[in-house]
């Protein structure tokens, strides 16, 4: 077997913190503890998640974001340049505020040093073996890009960034530091999580970003851009998938709209090796825009909600698998759950049993309908 994502029953990366990590976080912000100590914390929850993940089968390991407070800003806070500070206003999800950390410019971007992401793919990259290999998560370009750009954000990207082109400039050699990095630490499976064509594919797309019509393609256009220009500079045997979601925040969400807009552009564009779609309910449309992925890139379909904890009827789910084969041959398609289970430290609503019973489906499904 190839040691190399996607595999045919897969998932997108993160998982639910377990109690003693999260007492420990709480600990170490009152000063109760020590940095190190809550390293160590961390350190002993990941061990436990890779030893899961094995036992269960699975064949791609990772930290599961442990060390995170979100899912995209830690990586962000790694940069000269980035700020934060604790949110005014929380992010609007359907019935509920995610009051994560405002984060913001307060200088040019650079990288300093390494950046923290390295070591920590360092310490999950110990553990494979001859049946496993590590995978890395971070925020695409283009979100890192609509953390800046977006109408909440322009004026004060403006105090330090005359253009879009400049910053963008400085995107780009930020994010190809970092992946040489991360190459040289022997990451060979890199994935891209990216909100920002959920938010496109929205009805409200336009209201999101100010603009309508080709001002709204031009957003596209240039997402697209800035996430092709930093794989373009990625090592020949580096893989690098991508994770499309619309908001994931304890078991809620925050767009809804299928892939027909924006697939010409993602799906036809994109120079990713593998997609990894939401695909767990009506919100993300049907299987048509399929059809636009490029030759050669696989899709993973996220038939299996980290929503909620019941478990979907299997021959129901095989039956959309076929659905999908109509447009993209089945040995270019996996499945996966649709997102992760724990985006932000709170985690989505279910127990960690629960959790891991979404992965033994994931993988009891795969194993009927993929023979090789």
């Amino acid at each position: 077997m190839t040691l190399t994502t996607p595999f045919r029953y897969d998932y997108v990366g993160s998982f639910l913190r377990p109690e003693k990590l999260k007492q420990a976080r709480k600990a170490f912000t009152k000063g109760v503890i020590s940095r190190e100590q809550l390293t160590e914390t961390e350190n002993e929850c990941i061990t436990e998640l890779v030893s899961k993940l094995k036992e269960l089968g699975y064949h791609v390991i990772t930290d599961g974001e442990f060390r995170r407070s979100a899912w995209h800003l830690d990586f962000m806070w790694g940069f000269a340049g980035m700020g934060h500070s604790p949110a005014k206003y929380g992010l609007p999800f359907h019935g509920e505020q995610a009051m994560i950390d405002d984060t913001y410019l307060i200088g040019k971007l650079g990288l300093e040093g390494e950046h923290p992401f390295v070591n920590h793919y360092r310490f999950v990259k110990q553990f494979e073996d001859e049946n496993t290999i590590a995978k890395q998560t971070i925020p695409a370009p283009a979100q890192f890009l609509a953390q800046l750009i977006m109408p909440f954000a322009k004026e004060n990207t403006k105090k330090y960034y005359g253009s879009d082109s400049e910053l963008i400039d400085d995107l780009i050699s930020c994010y190809t530091a970092v992946i040489r990095q991360l190459y040289d630490a022997g990451c060979r499976n890199l994935q891209l999580d990216d909100c920002t064509w959920g938010m496109l594919a929205d009805p409200h797309a336009d209201q999101y970003y100010g603009v309508s019509g080709s001002a709204l393609d031009a957003v596209k256009e240039a997402y697209l851009e800035i996430n092709n220009r930093v794989i373009a500079g990625k090592p020949a045997d580096l893989k690098i998938n991508t994770h499309v979601c619309r908001g994931n925040f304890h078991s809620t969400y925050a767009n809804s709209g299928a892939y027909d807009s924006v697939a010409a552009y993602l799906f036809a564009k994109e120079n990713v090796d593998a997609f990894y779609l939401e695909y767990d309910d009506a919100r993300s449309g049907g299987f048509e825009p399929l059809a636009e992925v490029a030759d050669g890139k696989k899709v993973v379909l996220g038939l299996i909600t980290t929503k909620s904890p019941e478990l979907e009827d299997e021959n129901a789910v095989i039956r959309r698998i076929h659905q999908a084969e109509r447009y993209l041959p089945l040995d270019r398609l996996c499945l996966s759950p649709q997102c992760g289970f724990a985006s932000c430290e709170i985690g989505n609503k279910l127990s960690a049993d629960q959790q891991w019973a979404k992965l033994e489906l994931v993988k009891r499904i795969a194993e009927r309908v993929w023979k090789d």
